[in-house]
């Protein structure tokens, strides 16, 4: 009797925890949308100001342009859904991905009343002509800015050559700007010119090599670093890497860095990939571009969100990281982050570009007692480069992963190993199981009572011994 009052009471306040928490997010993220409307004019006066150049907000109206093979940008109209870019080579054209999440996000009210709006994007026409032949037209959807984008690149010009007025412009963050090279920030460990196979560590989101420097890196024992060179990256736009304002931050475009930076300036023929959180995406479309190099891959908490039939893949999966609810916080946090530029631009503002004060307040109030190289990775990046990437790989990939997952499972036959932490409230727990349907061989491994973080930190000598094991078995040494 008393069993059955327990659960009916317990249904209840979940009913009305549940009902508070949508009424809450209902009045919360209505604020938010007018606080990132009113933010978003504020930061377009101000970069108008302080760079003395008028930029449209990406939430506002649209015009669509025609790029001919002269390099001329012609403005017409057209209303798409999807978004694509050219990326303009001196020998070629290449199309560019762009998640529509950049500039397809309706407002919570309209979301609410499932009234969602198509918002209208640019769109460029490329017109291939021929001396025999009318000239023919594909069209693509693009933002006016990424117009603006492509004047510049055209031009073999930057359109933010210096760092930007809300950007931190320290020696740390601008190291790279030093450097003729343009290449990712590359720690490595281990023998230089004797390594039998090499080890790439890939980090996530708002992290960076020092994620693994850190905490793996010491706690290797002496007969691995003899046999593997370990090659910690920082992806671009974080760390100590190149962060350029007129980059996309597309997943080609971070792969083409690892490739350039890492596989080809390290001479990088046989390799482990190690990969965390958002790193796990760039993992395996490295492997599937190379399939007879990986020896071996280890993916820590796979952000995959297999996409039902007749879902829109960017929106689904945004809206699966990013619910806009105010509980649990991390959803919250996640939401604050994916769905309103502006006041991620404003954080950002706070947070990185005043990174030298937080790490001075973190040392006194810790006593420097700590490390706080997870902190520095999270708060040394620019908003550019974390927008742009949250949106273009972990959002713009969600179609393609099933492809890629496929591709390892069929093509390649290194052995693939999943972690997970068992309270990860980052990525949930399901991700990693879909990656074991989609390729039935991978070993997935949880780890009780870790987290998004804690998977690594914390019991960096236990997973340091995991990883030997896996690389031997999957290298003939």
């Amino acid at each position: 009797m008393e069993f059955s009052v327990m659960c009916k009471t317990r249904h209840v306040l979940t009913l009305v925890g549940s009902a508070l928490n949508i009424v809450l997010s209902f009045i919360v993220f209505c604020f938010l949308d007018i606080l990132d409307f009113v933010l978003c004019f504020v930061y377009k006066v101000l970069d108008f100001c302080i760079e003395s150049e008028w930029k449209n907000p990406s939430s506002g109206s649209y015009s669509a342009a025609t790029l001919d093979g002269s390099g001329k940008i012609i403005v017409s109209e057209q209303g798409e859904t999807e978004s694509e870019v050219v990326y303009l080579t001196s020998t070629k054209f290449q199309l560019e991905e762009i998640s529509d999440t950049l500039y397809s996000r309706p407002s919570f009210v309209t979301e609410v009343s499932n009234q969602l709006k198509k918002l209208t994007f640019d769109t460029i026409t490329i017109t291939k002509s021929t001396e025999k032949k009318k000239p023919t037209r594909s069209t693509i959807t693009i933002n006016s800015t990424i117009v603006k984008l492509l004047q510049g690149r055209m031009i073999g010009q930057y359109l933010y050559p210096i760092t930007r007025w809300s950007d931190c412009d320290c020696q740390f963050c601008n190291s790279w700007t030093y450097s003729t090279k343009r290449t990712l920030f590359v720690k490595s460990d281990g023998p230089k010119d004797q390594a039998k196979e090499d080890v790439v560590f890939i980090h996530g989101f708002v992290s960076s090599s020092a994620f693994w420097t850190e905490t793996l890196f010491p706690k290797f024992s002496s007969k691995a670093k003899s046999i593997y060179r370990l090659l910690a990256v920082d992806l671009l736009g974080f760390g100590r890497s190149p962060k350029p304002n007129d980059s996309l931050y597309t997943l080609r475009e971070h792969v083409d860095m690892i490739e350039k930076s890492v596989l080809e300036g390290y001479g990088v023929r046989s390799f482990h990939i190690v990969a965390h959180s958002l790193g796990c995406i760039l993992a395996l479309a490295i492997a599937v571009k190379h399939p007879e190099s990986v020896k071996s891959l280890t993916l820590l908490a796979p952000p995959y969100y297999p996409v039902p039939k007749g879902e829109s893949a960017t929106q689904y999966v945004m809206r699966r990281v990013a619910p806009r609810r105010v509980w649990p916080p991390m959803a919250f946090c996640a939401s604050v982050g994916s769905w309103y530029q502006y006041i991620a631009r404003t954080i950002s503002l706070v947070l990185c570009k005043n990174h030298r004060l937080w790490d001075f307040l973190i040392k006194i109030i810790t006593g420097n007692r700590i490390r706080t190289f997870l902190l520095e990775g999270f708060i040394r990046h620019t908003h550019i480069a974390s927008w742009h990437t949250l949106h273009n790989v972990i959002f713009g990939t969600s179609g393609k992963l099933d492809r890629y997952l496929d591709v390892i499972r069929d093509r390649l036959s290194c052995e693939v190993t999943v972690f997970h932490g068992e309270d990860d409230e980052v990525i949930p727990l399901e991700c990693s199981y879909n990656v074991q349907r989609r390729i039935p061989r991978a070993r997935v491994k949880v780890v009780e009572n870790k987290d998004h973080i804690t998977i690594v930190v914390g019991r960096q000598k236990e997973f340091a011994r995991e990883l030997e094991e896996i690389w031997k078995k999957s290298t003939k040494i």
